[in-house]
């Protein structure tokens, strides 16, 4: 046998200022919604949406309330053309700050979405590059160990021709 893994592996991207990658820093991320298992990350992120909703609805359920404060005066104090006029300078502000809200929190919203989308685009793109990486290493170490069986059948006068078929290696490759 050979001494192939008790040999260190020079890690390229460390040396290049990468972090090193150990193999138990490999992230797999799942590839659709999992069903909530009691996390605690679940559970925060669905108060955050819920927080968010509620806030929402609160400063709808203010507006309407403001709304209908004034229109409840509007009708105690006798509709006339100047108190329908003042109900419009009072509504229009009022809905315009709830639309507004709603855009913006909506907004929010999708920058927070796009955000965790391209974190998880991140974490994917260096568990492949980890196992890029590795994959590599691993080709170069089975590469030597052809080359060196290559190398001792040569040495001891065997045909090495079935060993580069079965490699799949080209004709000029030892």
């Amino acid at each position: 046998m050979t001494d192939a893994y008790s040999r260190q592996i020079v890690d390229q991207g460390a040396q290049a200022g990468y972090p090193a990658q150990q193999p138990d820093d490999t992230v797999v991320m799942p590839a659709g919604p999992q069903p909530e298992s009691g996390g605690g990350s679940s559970q925060r992120s669905s108060s955050r949406v819920w927080s968010r909703d509620l806030r929402f609805m609160l400063v709808v359920l203010v507006g309407i309330v403001v709304l209908f404060l004034a229109f409840a005066l509007l009708i105690a104090f006798s509709p006339t053309g100047a108190a329908i006029s003042a109900l419009a300078v009072i509504a229009a502000p009022i809905a315009t700050m709830v639309a507004a809200y709603y855009g913006i929190s909506l907004a929010l919203r999708q920058v927070a979405d796009a955000r965790a989308t391209a974190e998880a685009a991140e974490e994917r793109a260096r568990a492949a590059e980890a196992s890029a990486r590795d994959s590599d290493s691993w080709a170069a170490q089975m590469e030597s160990g052809l080359r060196v069986a290559v190398a001792k059948l040569r040495a001891a006068g065997e045909s090495t021709r079935d060993v580069e078929r079965a490699a799949g290696t080209p004709d000029d490759f030892f």
